[in-house]
């Protein structure tokens, strides 16, 4: 294993679970582009593959690691790969998650365990490991930047696994801002609302409202997630955003829509 201390004092290094695509992948590479070293972490490895190609120019500061994030196997096969690669880990951007609709009395158990195992034991797994890690590692101390959502304040209809998820998210953030004060790790949480993403095109199609109506919905471009998510990176240590908000202007969420 590298010695952790051998790190040029320059060199950050960030995990993006998520990264074959939409947000992880937008945040990823603006991390990449900001100079940073990647681990790219997520289920599929060809989509992680595309997410390197679209940096080739950076492929020698990138690691590619298919994991399952609800297998404590598999993420702790991530965290050996990530510190036998790199040494140390100073950022986790833990957004890897699934959405599913279904009203509350339709949905089968089956699905509720599933989003549940990967957007809340997933996030914890993942931040467990960064936790370990920048608890031992010289110098001590990281981030982890956890996404939440909008729906970490408000439900959309038909979302009740998501959006339990999502609230219990928050959760695990404040817990892990206080538990990390004595070792230097921040911990903090952005919560996204419309960003256009394969996954989000639908939006602008018409998406059901609160008052059981179906209307299209602005977005704003993925890319301000990105900077958004790479401010909060920067910040030095002595400084952490709790929780930010970063959505489309107009979209119905702030008062009666």
């Amino acid at each position: 294993m590298p010695d952790a201390t051998a790190s040029p004092a320059a060199a950050r290094i960030a995990l993006v679970t998520g990264a074959g695509s939409g947000i992880g992948r937008a945040v990823a590479l603006a991390l990449l582009a900001d100079g940073w070293s990647v681990a790219l972490s997520g289920r599929t490895p060809a989509t992680l593959t595309e997410t390197a190609e679209q940096a080739s120019d950076a492929r020698d500061r990138i690691l590619v690691h298919a994991t399952d994030v609800a297998d404590p196997a598999s993420v702790d096969a991530l965290y050996a790969a990530l510190r036998a690669r790199f040494g140390r880990l100073d950022l986790l951007f833990n957004n890897a998650g699934i959405s599913l609709a279904a009203a509350p009395d339709e949905l089968s158990f089956a699905d509720w365990s599933r989003v549940v195992s990967i957007n809340l034991t997933g996030s914890f797994l993942c931040a467990q490991g960064a936790f370990r890690l920048m608890r031992e590692q010289a110098p001590q101390g990281g981030r982890i930047i956890n996404n939440g959502s909008i729906s970490a304040h408000a439900p959309r209809p038909n979302s009740i696994a998501y959006t339990a998820t999502k609230h219990a998210v928050t959760g695990l953030t404040r817990s892990l801002s206080l538990d990390g004060r004595r070792h230097g790790i921040a911990c903090g949480q952005i919560d996204i609302g419309n960003a256009l993403t394969p996954m989000a095109a639908r939006m602008k199609g018409g998406v059901p409202q609160a008052n059981g109506e179906m209307m299209p919905e602005p977005v704003m471009d993925v890319a301000e997630v990105a900077r958004s998510v790479l401010f909060m990176a920067s910040l030095p240590p002595d400084a952490n955003v709790q929780t930010m908000t970063v959505m489309a202007t107009n979209m119905p969420f702030v008062g009666r829509g």
